[in-house]
């Protein structure tokens, strides 16, 4: 690829990222950078900041800006001459200032999914913790129902997937993500798609990419809907 591409993702809990992130990712040769990844990883790998986010994620807390900057940042610098799609950072105002200090992004994809459909997504929803692995059960399901479909180990419904948690989540996400998004719609790089299914909101997303990686003129912020 003869220029560098950089973009994000964003949207709230059970708009279905991941899956089109990775849509994305193999579409288009872009690598796929979930933040989820490297929390997991860096847990795992006992690393100083995976100190520091397991103190966090054990007390059911969000980690801070300072530490998902922390842990971000210097994998985001070792590919700097890549091209890559970022999926959960940033998630607030801080993380995007710290992320533009590092490098300029092409663009910036946001989902808007009405409500009724994140509710039944993520009451379906059911997840590996281990290797955060997700399921629905509408149009996803594990091959053994309770069970990882890679390792057997028995799935979870995390209590903040839940229907009563839902409304609450949601206002947080519109809180944080709003400055966020205003940042880059200011620099008009932001594209909202609204949508209720994946596959239908998948072709303008194809086509705003295809227009996007081929230098086409930045268009203005816009919201698009499928038909």
């Amino acid at each position: 690829m003869a220029k560098l591409f950089r973009a994000a993702i964003m949207g709230p809990p059970g708009s279905g990222k991941g899956t089109i992130c990775k849509r994305i990712a193999q579409s288009f040769d872009l690598q796929y950078l979930s933040s989820g990844h490297y929390l997991r990883e860096s847990i795992a790998a006992n690393t100083e900041a995976g100190v520091l986010v397991r103190s966090y994620v054990e007390r059911s807390m969000m980690v801070p800006d300072h530490v998902m900057t922390r842990l971000m940042l210097p994998r985001l610098e070792q590919l700097i001459g890549q091209s890559w799609l970022l999926d959960g950072f940033p998630r607030t105002l801080s993380q995007a200032r710290a992320l533009n200090s590092l490098c300029q992004l092409d663009l910036v994809i946001s989902l808007n999914i009405p409500y009724e459909t994140l509710r039944e997504r993520l009451s379906d929803r059911w997840v590996h913790a281990a290797s955060g692995r997700v399921y629905n059960m509408g149009f996803n399901p594990p091959q053994v129902k309770g069970k990882d479909d890679v390792s057997g180990e028995a799935l979870i419904q995390h209590d903040d997937d839940k229907p009563e948690a839902l409304l609450s989540r949601l206002r947080y996400y519109k809180d944080v993500a709003k400055p966020v998004m205003d940042l880059y719609k200011s620099q008009g790089i932001l594209h909202a798609v609204s949508g209720t299914e994946t596959d239908r909101i998948w072709p303008y997303i194809n086509s705003l990419l295809s227009a996007k990686m081929h230098m086409q003129p930045s268009d203005a912020f816009q919201t698009q809907t499928p038909p």
